[in-house]
This record gives structure tokens, C-alpha cells and sequence, in this order.
């Protein structure tokens, strides 16, 4: 999985979108989830590049349900607002 990710989010530092993702907007505007799967398991990179030569990986973990537990949702938002605080400062 890491070797996945790393790849993924150099694709994003480099200007291109990860291969499978969708939009997060839940957590925060432009925020996006990398989807991997490895060998029947789910893994998920949530990150936000709208900021000038920065990506931030807000959380990663395997999912094991279909839906997105609230749990890593909230996670996610307060790192979220953490960066846009650091950002508008």
C-alpha cells in the first residue's frame, strides 16, 4: 500500500490527478480521497493540494466497511481546519 500511495500522491506533487479518486467535500472544499486497493483490502489517502506548491495529506487508513467510518471523516476535518487556519494566518 505505501508504494501505491507514494506514487499517487507524486503524481499529485507533480500536477496530475491520482488514477482513482474521488472528492471529499464533506471534509473541506478540494479536498480529495486517493482510492487503492491491495489484495482485497481498501485503503484511502485524503489530501488537499489547493494550497500554492503544498499538498497535505490530511489521513490515511483501510477501510473495511463500504461507507467512510465518521470516525476518520472527523479526523480529516480537523486537520482540515487546522491547515486553513496555518494558511490564512
Amino acid at each position: 500500500m505505501c508504494s501505491e500511495a507514494d506514487y499517487q500522491l507524486h503524481r499529485v506533487q507533480n500536477g496530475f490527478e491520482p488514477e482513482n479518486w474521488k472528492p471529499f467535500q464533506s471534509v473541506g472544499a478540494g479536498v480529495k480521497e486517493i482510492r487503492i486497493s491491495d489484495d482485497g483490502n481498501a485503503f484511502r489517502v485524503m489530501y488537499v493540494a489547493k494550497f500554492a506548491d503544498k499538498v497535505y495529506v490530511l489521513h490515511a487508513f483501510q477501510k473495511t466497511t463500504q461507507k467512510t467510518r465518521n470516525q476518520d471523516i472527523q479526523i480529516a476535518k480537523l486537520r482540515y481546519e487546522a491547515i486553513l487556519k496555518e494558511e490564512t494566518s
